[in-house]
This record gives structure tokens, sequence and C-alpha cells, in this order.
């Protein structure tokens, strides 16, 4: 390998330039603090993602002053979530508004072409660093194992030596901070599905519609440019049996299944979207912090989307982390310590949804069972909107 040249000293290098990485970014630039990110792809990228997000995250991204940026790409305001259980006549609908609290007036789903780029730019405006087709290479230690420096490759293939106090992995599920820092896995689920996504327009969406069958799952999220995100979940060995000549057959089929309706209304709109597949991951939580380092969004923390809450943890952990950050950084506490406590404060709030996320993805559950599933969903929700609002009081207070 050839010798890496060194760059000047940042306070924390992050790589990861989406969701959760970007919303690091934004709070430590904000407070001063002197943040490299890196991405290996461009700048707005789309990516595969369910979109909605819940109370906290809309919270959050007003609190920083982004909601408005949201709405004015066009992103519809969701009031109700509608829930359909079983198929046909005999179905059970559930239909629950959302109540206005504060500047959050609804719920959005912003395309991630939407909601990456504004929290990219704040990050930037904010005084972060921003570079896009650059990748982390490798990652220096002491021999005790600190963190030190993060090699990163531009472009051109050269190479690039980054001190650093802190190196935060965002950089996904299959996390390269994770992999060169040996992070252990703490929790694994037992279950995952498959999915199939795709984009409809003329879908007259009316908020966010989940709809749950025998051993089958959809949901409908209204985004941008006046069209719907529509998947279906499924066991992964159905999607892995048709490969990717059969994703729209099955995937109408499993529509059909859970709702008649919604199949017809899909077929009236005249659209073929291009269709994407996931083949489904367990989920997962991660060791989240060690001598240097940090991981945030799924580089630590994954669920099955068949919940549809990744985005909004993505938010929350990445404020965690921040704060926990500026903690170590204020000299109250060492640095070390701050990231163990963000990794305890992660998984305080995030293990009761890793586990009700995996019961309802097992698809094995009866329409009593997977009812009772989304109000302990629903409380563990209302757990984490606590903390974020408790955070508002702080940030009001001060």
């Amino acid at each position: 390998m050839p010798h890496a040249r060194t760059h000047d000293r940042y306070d924390v290098v992050i790589a990861g330039a989406r969701v959760a990485g970007s919303a690091t970014a934004l709070l430590l630039a904000r407070a001063g603090v002197r943040v490299l990110v890196v991405d290996p792809v461009e700048r707005g990228r789309d990516t595969l993602s369910t979109h909605a997000l819940m109370r906290g995250g809309v919270m959050q991204l007003s609190r920083w002053g982004l909601l408005d940026a949201v709405r004015r790409a066009g992103t519809p305001r969701i009031e109700t979530t509608t829930f359909h259980y079983g198929s046909g006549a005999d179905s059970d609908v559930i239909r629950v508004a959302i109540e206005p609290e504060g500047d959050v007036d609804g719920l959005y789903a912003p395309r991630r072409t939407v909601l990456d780029t504004i929290l990219a730019d704040a990050a930037r405006e904010a005084g972060a660093e921003l570079r896009y087709g650059w990748a982390l290479a490798d990652v220096k230690q002491t021999p005790n194992g600190h963190v030190t420096a993060a090699v990163l490759r531009g472009p051109d293939g050269a190479e690039h030596e980054a001190p650093t106090d802190v190196l935060v992995g965002a950089d996904g599920l299959r996390s390269k901070v994770a992999r060169s820092l040996g992070a252990r896995t703490q929790q694994l689920t037992s279950h995952a599905t498959a999915s199939i996504y795709g984009y409809w327009p003329g879908l007259d969406a009316d908020g966010y519609h989940w709809y749950f069958g025998e051993g089958l799952a959809a949901g409908v999220i209204p985004t941008n440019d006046r069209q719907a995100c529509v998947f279906v979940s499924m066991p992964p060995s159905r999607l892995r049996a048709v490969g990717g000549q059969g994703l729209h057959r099955l995937f109408h089929d499993v529509v059909g299944a859970v709702s008649p309706d919604l199949r017809a209304r899909l077929e009236s709109t005249g659209a073929v979207p291009r269709l994407r597949g996931f083949a489904g991951a367990p989920g997962m939580l991660r060791e989240a912090a060690g001598p240097g380092w940090a991981l945030v969004g799924d580089a630590g923390y994954f669920k099955d989307p068949l919940t549809a809450h990744g985005m909004t943890d993505a938010l929350r952990d990445a404020e965690l982390l921040a704060r926990a950050i500026l903690r170590g950084r204020s000299g109250g506490t060492t640095m070390d310590d701050a990231l163990l406590a963000y990794q305890e404060a992660r998984d305080a709030l995030s293990l009761g949804l890793l586990e009700v996320t995996d019961q309802i993805a097992s698809l094995s559950w009866t329409r009593d069972e997977v009812q009772r599933l989304h109000r302990t969903l629903s409380g563990e929700m209302r757990a984490e909107v606590d903390v974020i609002r408790a955070w508002d009081r702080l940030r009001t207070a001060a």
C-alpha cells in the first residue's frame, strides 16, 4: 500500500453522509466541532427506504430548523395512519389521527434524495466538511486499540490519513468501521422479511396505510413528486423462489392477498413502476462505542423494515451521539466514558423496539396477536418521544 498523505487534524471523522452521518455532523458542526464526513457515493443518490418518519424524527427535524425544507420539497403531510388487519369484508380497519404538537403538524415521509440532501447541506452550511467519492480505506490505532486516524481513499485512488479524536461509523449495515474495529454483535434477532418496493403515481393515498394478512404484509406511504412508496413483505424464501425476473407477479400476488382493493387501485393507475427487492436481514444491535470510535444508524443498529422506524432511529441516535461527543469534549468526563454512555442510552431505547419488530417480522402471528404487538410497538415509540421531548425542554430552558 502506498504511503498515505497526512491531512489536517479533525475533531471527528464520520464515514457515511446519509441520515445518521449527516445529522451527527450537523449537530457537532453547529457546536463548533471540526468535522469531516466522507461517503463513497455521490450527493443525493437514492437508496431503498420506506421513507416514513415517526413523530420523534419529525420533532427533531422541526427543532433543528429543517422541517420547513422538507415541506418545501413537496413532501405531503401525513395526518392519519390506518392499519388493515385481514382482507376483504372480514378485515379490521383501525384509523389513527396524528395529533399536532407545536410545529409538528403531522408526519412526513421524504424521499431519501430529499432528506439526505437536506441534512448534508445543513451540515455543510454549519461548517462540516463533506467529501463525496471518498471512502474509508483503513483505521489507524495505538497498540492498545485507541483510534488515532482514518485512512481515506480519494476519487483518484490516493490514500490520505486524517488524524481524529473520534471516528464515527455511519456507513450502513455492512459497516467498514465496524468490521475494521471488530465491533461485536450484542443482539441478533431470529426473523427477517424480504420486501419489494415501488413508487406509484396517481394513487391518492390519504396517509400511511399498513396491511397485515396471513404471513404477509404491505404498506402505502405517500412521498414526494405525488407518488406513494408501496411495499410488500413476505418470508425470504418466496422472494428467493422467483429471483429478479418474477418481481412484478410476486408483488401483485402479495398485494392481492393482503388487500384486493389495493391491488385494484394500483392496477387502475396504469403505471408499471420499476420494482426493487430486498432479500432481508436479521435485526442486530452491535457494540456501538470503543476507544476513539462510535457507530450510529444501521452501522450499529438495524431492525426489519416492516416497522418503518429506521430513519427515526438514525436521527435519534445521531443526537444521542452528538450530545455524548460534546460532553466528552467539555472535560466533565473522558471521551471514552461519554461514548460508552451513548451506547448505554442507545441500547435502553432500542432493545424493546428491536424485540417487538422481530416478533412482527416473524409473520407468524394471528390477527389478535399482531394487533397486540402494534400496541407494544406504540408504547415503545411513546417512550422514545418522551426522551426527545425532554431534549426539546432542555433546549428551551437554555
